[in-house]
């Protein structure tokens, strides 16, 4: 140890053995007074809480245990789907652009498409980019969308799946 942590226990000690009984009790008393708010604040409190919040919490986790287990199962089907090849899904990917209507153009290049949307419906944008990620699985690479009077337009940049991609 440090010789001012040394030569202060030993004031310590000394202050000790020159108090009185009354001083040393209320000295006592005061440490267990202390260590019993810390023991309150750091381990009865916060356990009290979670019994407490423990039954408004318990229906809110089950929901979302069964969120993430229906999230779960919903991968594991993606996953399980067979392997499309670059030329299919270049072909699904052109079956699916008639979701949009006359309102999406598409140029190929490469592994990448690029769609350019002139307002297109929200609903419609939806649907064309499940089919596109489920039956083509092709990926959005970049989304630049604007929105004006609730139609879309902008573009949208495909990586089409290859034999190494799903």
């Amino acid at each position: 140890m440090s010789a001012p942590t040394t030569s202060f226990q030993t004031a310590l000690r000394q202050h000790w053995a020159h108090s009185s009984a009354r001083e040393k009790a209320l000295m006592r008393a005061g440490a267990a007074l202390v260590t019993l708010a810390l023991l309150w604040w750091v381990a009865i409190s916060p356990a009290l809480r979670t019994l407490r919040d423990a039954p408004t919490q318990g229906p809110a986790l089950q929901a979302h245990l069964q969120t993430m287990l229906q999230l779960q199962a919903h991968a594991t089907a993606l996953q399980s789907q067979p392997k499309v090849a670059a030329g299919d899904s270049k072909t699904l990917l052109d079956a699916a652009l008639p979701t949009l209507g006359t309102t999406a153009r598409m140029a190929i290049s490469g592994e990448r498409a690029t769609v350019t949307l002139d307002a297109s419906g929200a609903e419609a944008l939806a649907q064309w980019l499940t089919q596109v990620r489920l039956n083509a699985h092709a990926r959005p690479l970049e989304i630049h969308l604007t929105q004006s009077q609730g139609r879309w337009s902008g573009r949208v940049v495909l990586q089409l799946a290859s034999a190494s991609a799903p």
